[in-house]
């Protein structure tokens, strides 16, 4: 054997080298931190948003000028406070509650995970951070999103009757599937798909944007926990204008009347020859007020918990 040549094992693992150990099945646990942190994240901000939800529902529900329930804002939560107390703002809470921890985790878990299979550990281009959330937005809308919102829209549809019929989460749900079926909690699942994929191409986009331009030449920068905040209000406000014609299809394709829609594109075109463009922005300001402060609340607490979890969790 020529001595001048080096054994190299056939077992040979390049990540000893660089770690000091094999490593882990799966690559990165980005993934497995983004659904814990999104799970914990999800719980702690819809208790604080949940009453503007509420409202921005009830709006989107009112279909026509002369059947319309509510005047406003304002009017919607004075009503409401009137005919159901305080607590009436929370009707449907226990819904988005049992909701929002799974659909949060689904989706940073997913966002985490797909930012390490197409950008590895360094910085996403703007073109995969669109990709990501866009991946992200589709999954949370098909495991989480879709039955999530049609039994919280058809919880607050119910307190309309003169007579309501829901009693609880589980009362509710099991009403909806016995007449409805398993359909019956999955739908507007294409609408829902649609809204929740552009909802977080564009906030992803716009924080990741937005957190490089603070950063600047500097990409490990720390960027303020509030500032953070500040710029999750901007990306929730940019989703808003994005695609709240998609929420409204949406909300009344898992309203109560949902039988009168045909389809997607049936409810669109019903909306525009009854009630006119302007009907797809209803509800826009109660939206813009909960999405703002959901996804500034959403953001801030996701990052800071990821960062606990780069100390505590290796």
């Amino acid at each position: 054997m020529d001595g001048s040549k080096k054994f190299v094992s056939p077992f040979y693992r390049p990540w000893m080298t660089a770690y000091g150990a094999a490593a882990p099945a799966g690559g990165s646990n980005k993934g497995l931190k983004g659904i814990v942190a999104g799970g914990i994240t999800g719980g702690i901000e819809i208790c604080i948003t949940y009453p503007t939800e509420y409202v921005k529902t009830q709006i989107q529900l009112d279909e026509k000028a002369g059947a319309r329930k509510y005047n406003g804002i304002m009017d919607c939560v004075k009503k409401t406070v009137k005919s159901h107390g305080v607590f009436g703002l929370y009707r449907g809470l226990s819904v988005l509650l049992y909701g929002s921890i799974p659909k949060s985790a689904v989706r940073f878990g997913a966002f985490e995970a797909l930012s390490t299979q197409i950008g590895g550990n360094g910085e996403l281009t703007a073109t995969q951070r669109v990709l990501c959330g866009l991946g992200a937005g589709v999954s949370e809308a098909i495991l989480a999103v879709t039955p999530m919102e049609t039994v919280k829209v058809k919880f607050i549809n119910d307190q309309r009757l003169e007579k309501p019929r829901f009693k609880g989460f589980f009362h509710g749900t099991s009403i909806i599937i016995r007449e409805q079926g398993i359909s019956g909690v999955y739908q507007g699942l294409m609408p829902t798909i649609l809204k929740q994929g552009t909802n977080q191409a564009i906030r992803f986009y716009v924080m990741g944007a937005l957190k490089n331009l603070y950063k600047g030449d500097d990409p490990n920068k720390p960027v303020p926990k509030l500032l953070v905040g500040v710029f999750g209000m901007a990306a929730g406000a940019a989703s808003v204008y994005g695609n709240t014609p998609l929420d409204v299809v949406k909300t009344r394709m898992q309203g109560l009347e949902a039988h009168k829609y045909k389809s997607t594109v049936d409810c669109m075109l019903q909306i525009w020859k009854k009630e006119g463009p302007t009907a797809f922005y209803k509800g826009t300001v109660p939206r813009l007020s909960r999405v703002c402060l959901d996804v500034g609340i959403t953001f801030m607490i996701y990052d800071s918990f990821m960062d606990l979890f780069k100390k505590v969790w290796p």
